[in-house]
């Protein structure tokens, strides 16, 4: 049923395919004349900011390239294979550990801690059909529409907690860093979000409800003006962009460039937040 009315959608013009989407979430529709919000201000870049080397930001192998020649490989995860589809993996060659996801979207990651217990036949059915899905059609985030899919495995890393990769997703606006949101939690499936400003001092930007750990305190990752230093560089020219980096042992590797933030339609910050971060992205209206 999801899938038939995925392309049902299709014939909906984006503008107002977003604008549905967004009540959908907020109950109101996007002011694309003079958006205030950094949620509707994500929705106007979607129509408006559309250039061809975002294909290659967003795609998740392509872009280890793009990281490689700005920063260097040492800030990548190690790459342990790449392939156009899953009857090209050949299992037994994997090691005990790894991470295989594909490059086309940001929902398709398996994580492989002990090879003996990974069903990877039925990883390989749900990869199958994520290969088959153009994730442009979901929030039409125009970046994704040319991507070639394929399937990527990586080092499975942890870092000094052993049990997963903590998130700091540094949220820049017209090329500068302004605010870091942490993720952690995640191996649980129970992620959980703070943010904090660059010197690291929480703010008040998540839903009381959505921050069950209002007492739990953030250690101030060794690196932190070092990945702020990345952020500002991979920012540059960009009206809006989600560096996301992880740290381990103070050494800092690459996750991913996100150029829409929850696709526009975060619900977990606050209404005072979204106005707030809105201000601070200067559009080119």
């Amino acid at each position: 049923m999801k899938l038939l009315l995925l392309k049902i959608s299709r014939f909906i013009p984006d503008r107002i395919y977003i604008n549905l989407m967004f009540y959908k979430h907020f109950k109101r529709k996007v002011n694309f004349k003079n958006p205030k919000t950094l949620n509707e201000k994500v929705q106007w870049l979607k129509i408006n900011d559309r250039k061809e080397e975002y294909t290659n930001l967003s795609d998740k192998y392509k872009v280890r390239e793009y990281i490689s020649n700005v920063l260097g490989e040492e800030y990548l995860i190690p790459l342990i294979g790449v392939w156009n589809s899953v009857d090209e993996i050949k299992y037994d060659d994997l090691p005990e550990q790894f991470v295989l996801k594909c490059n086309h979207d940001s929902k398709s990651v398996y994580i492989c801690k002990d090879k003996s217990k990974f069903d990877f036949n039925d990883v390989k059915s749900k990869i199958e059909k994520k290969l088959k899905i153009n994730a442009y059609w979901y929030g039409r985030e125009w970046q994704y529409k040319n991507i070639k899919p394929c399937i990527i495995a990586e080092k499975y890393m942890v870092d000094e907690s052993q049990v997963e990769l903590k998130d700091y997703k540094i949220m820049c606006f017209n090329g500068k860093a302004d605010s870091i949101m942490f993720c952690y939690n995640r191996h649980n499936g129970d992620t959980r979000f703070k943010f904090f400003d660059l010197d690291w001092n929480e703010l008040p930007y998540i839903r009381d409800e959505k921050n069950p750990d209002k007492d739990y305190i953030v250690p101030k990752p060794k690196s932190l003006n070092k990945m702020i230093e990345i952020a500002e560089i991979l920012s540059k020219g960009l009206d809006f962009v989600r560096i996301d980096l992880y740290e381990i042992s103070g050494k800092i590797y690459f996750g991913e460039i996100t150029l829409h933030n929850a696709s526009g339609l975060d619900k977990d910050i606050t209404l005072e937040a979204d106005y707030l971060l809105g201000e601070k992205l200067k559009l080119p209206l």
